[in-house]
């Protein structure tokens, strides 16, 4: 019973766990914002039963993430403090600007988007969506500004003590990883977004339940993944280039590469291996040849040396190396394979075969995207592995180890929080299970009024006050 090691696996609970939520919640605020907007531009009621019907998704995953997020914020406090003060000057203002610029945005404008229709005019509860959806990205800005700072330091100086000075909040905001950062987990949340929502239409479609509906938002889908899913994919490539560049031991273990491989070398990439990290090497492995130079070069020869974990002194390099190097693919693959289903439906859309009448007969490409639905979470979900185990041995990278940056907690209590955690959040998980399949299940409202697109009126007062009709000598 290790401190750290709870400590570590404590923060990765609530992490992973916290992580399923607000991916739906940014994503899905956007095509909230398309659906409300098609509705205001068209005047077509499917658009405003969309947004209703959707919504219900978004605030149920808003509910559940707020309740998941607050102990992940705590846990600087308790189970990190010496991190806490180390690096609170800059970390301790990104984290206060995400709760009370951003969350609060966000927080406040839901009430009028969920509770303002017929309340508000139009145009204002449009105004209010666009705010809650901006306000939920503008989270994955800063805490993807804080992780990515964690990642490459900059913009100060860290003293003798260890405690980082901030010289240039700018420089340390927009260090070097977070611009790719936070476009890559933008990327990501939209494209899992879209494929729940895809997903959900499809199981819809596939049993022939109100499918004008329905085809109606797996187009919309279909037609927003066309520039997300490629994109994401190149952006994720970028991030590749980066960690190459400033993270080389990272990059090592994800692709399990134990010896340098030296510029000029058309190097084979590893497709599978079963890394062993005591023995400093792969048991068993096999390769593509010379692959390695068109995935980091878009070239059969390195330009550039790749250097291996041995290059490295075994304090300074991260281990665990098998789940890196798994979870590195498994987000890979994932997302070539959300690109793939999404290249297929376009045809098939080009062909003619998605129209309200004749989607249902498509069961076998309808299936292909219900299975895809939660890849998207388990993408993220692995990307983050990599992220953060990759970084190890160090919570600020090259400055603070992580077991410098724990508190030195007894580990029967770090371990009491930890059992705490994972049971509340199995309620919490089957909760939303249970609302979130209640609410697909019920399917849309679409008997719901239509607002009007004048201006709300204000409602009757329940008691009318009559002017006094006596004659003046009476009223006095």
């Amino acid at each position: 019973m290790d401190t750290v090691a709870l400590s570590r696996m404590q923060f990765a609970l609530t992490a992973i766990f916290h992580m399923l939520w607000p991916v739906l919640t940014t994503g899905m605020a956007i095509y909230l914002v398309i659906v409300e907007g098609l509705w205001l531009k068209t005047k077509n009621p499917i658009y405003y039963h969309h947004a209703r019907f959707w919504a219900k998704l978004y605030v149920l995953n808003f509910g559940i993430g707020v309740a998941s997020g607050l102990p992940m914020e705590f846990q600087f406090g308790t189970n990190w403090a010496p991190l806490s003060e180390a690096t609170g000057d800059f970390l301790g203002s990104i984290l206060g600007f995400e709760g009370a610029m951003a969350f609060m945005l966000e927080a406040g404008f839901l009430g009028i988007m969920l509770f303002g229709w017929n309340r508000v005019p139009p145009v204002i509860h449009y105004f209010a969506t666009i705010m809650v959806a901006f306000g939920a990205n503008l989270s994955t800005f800063w805490i993807l500004a804080a992780n990515s700072w964690l990642q490459t330091p900059a913009g100060g100086t860290f003293t003798e003590g260890g405690k980082f000075i901030v010289r240039d909040y700018f420089e340390a905001i927009f260090n070097p990883f977070m611009v790719n950062s936070v476009a890559h987990m933008f990327m990501a949340t939209l494209e899992t977004s879209l494929f729940v929502i895809g997903g959900i239409s499809a199981w819809y479609l596939i049993q022939n339940r109100q499918p004008e509906f329905f085809s109606r938002s797996f187009k919309i889908v279909l037609a927003t993944t066309i520039a997300v899913a490629p994109l994401q994919i190149y952006i994720g490539h970028l991030s590749g280039e980066q960690v190459r560049h400033m993270q080389p031991t990272k990059l090592a273990a994800m692709e399990a590469q134990w010896e340098s491989i030296p510029a000029g070398t058309a190097a084979d990439w590893s497709l599978v291996a079963l890394p062993n990290d005591k023995a400093e090497r792969n048991d068993w492995e096999l390769k593509i040849p010379k692959a390695l130079g068109y995935i980091l070069e878009f070239k059969p020869t390195l330009s550039e040396a790749v250097p291996g974990l041995r290059d490295f002194p075994p304090e300074n390099r991260p281990h665990m190396v098998g789940l890196i190097y798994y979870a590195f693919r498994t987000m890979v693959g994932i997302g070539f394979f959300l690109a793939g289903l999404m290249g297929v439906t376009v045809l098939q859309w080009l062909r003619g075969k998605l129209k309200a009448d004749a989607i249902a007969q498509q069961r076998i490409l309808l299936a292909g995207w219900i299975f895809a639905a939660p890849l998207g979470y388990l993408a993220i979900e692995s990307g983050w592995v990599v992220r953060c185990v990759g970084r190890q041995p160090w919570t600020v990278y090259g400055q603070i180890r992580t077991v410098d940056a724990a508190t030195n907690l007894p580990p029967g209590n770090v371990l009491t929080s930890l059992s705490i955690f994972a049971l509340i959040y199995i309620v919490l998980f089957v909760t939303a299970l249970y609302f979130g399949s209640r609410i697909i299940r019920h399917g849309p409202n679409l008997d719901l009024p239509i607002p009007s697109f004048d201006a709300p009126s204000l409602p009757p007062a329940s008691v009318t006050h009559q002017p006094d009709q006596r004659p003046v000598e009476a009223q006095q």
